[in-house]
């Protein structure tokens, strides 16, 4: 089995980056002989759309004849991703969604014809399905009883993942870190660990099964 890490934070030592970290973990305990693939994309950004991508991408035409090597890092992302039996996203919420970096990561993954159709009922995932654990740091509290501030970051990457066809998200959420001292914050991860549902590994597909419908 392999394992996609992805972190955002640009903090080298970020509540998100142990989340993820300790996720991973519990996967390796479920699963030892699990290989780990890594991408920091707070440590090292992904450049947002070039203007070849973007002229690629504007329509069909352009997408049938890209311009040359206007691919090449798409394809290189998308393909960690279908190398992947499972990923773990360790994420920041910032100003109430997904930070700047994943956004990068998303708009090049996501791609008509390669990661998702068109059709006149939306779109249809092409990549296969697979557990995504997405541990999500948050400086206020945004789900819950004691939620005082909107939520744009799940709803998105639910929409978003699943439109290529990543639907088995779990979110994993630490809240209130900007308030959490000393031990609160491992008591915090530790709780947030306890509600993640191991079973769906039980449903990752042979590493055989080839991406794409």
């Amino acid at each position: 089995m392999n394992i996609l890490h992805i972190d955002c934070s640009p903090r080298r030592d970020s509540h998100s980056r142990r989340l993820s970290a300790a996720i991973v973990e519990k996967l390796l305990e479920v699963a030892p002989a699990t290989t780990i693939s890594r991408r920091d994309l707070g440590a090292d950004p992904l450049p947002h759309a070039t203007a070849d991508y973007a002229n690629t991408l504007s329509s069909p035409a352009t997408l049938a004849a890209p311009v040359e090597g206007s691919l090449v890092r798409a394809e290189a992302l998308i393909a960690e991703v279908e190398a992947a039996d499972v990923i773990v996203i360790g994420t920041p919420m910032h100003n109430l969604t997904v930070p700047s970096v994943l956004k990068a990561w998303i708009d090049q993954i996501l791609r008509a014809g390669r990661t998702f159709r068109s059709t006149p009922a939306g779109k249809v995932g092409m990549l296969r399905d697979r557990p995504v654990f997405i541990g999500i740091a948050s400086g206020g509290v945004f789900a819950g009883e004691r939620a005082n501030q909107p939520d744009f970051l799940t709803p998105y990457l639910s929409v978003v993942l699943g439109s290529a066809g990543l639907k088995t998200l779990q979110f994993v959420p630490v809240q209130a870190t900007a308030f959490l001292v000393g031990d609160q914050a491992a008591s915090a991860r530790d709780k947030a660990l306890a509600a993640i549902d191991l079973t769906v590994m039980a449903t990752v597909p042979s590493p055989a099964t080839v991406d794409g419908a």
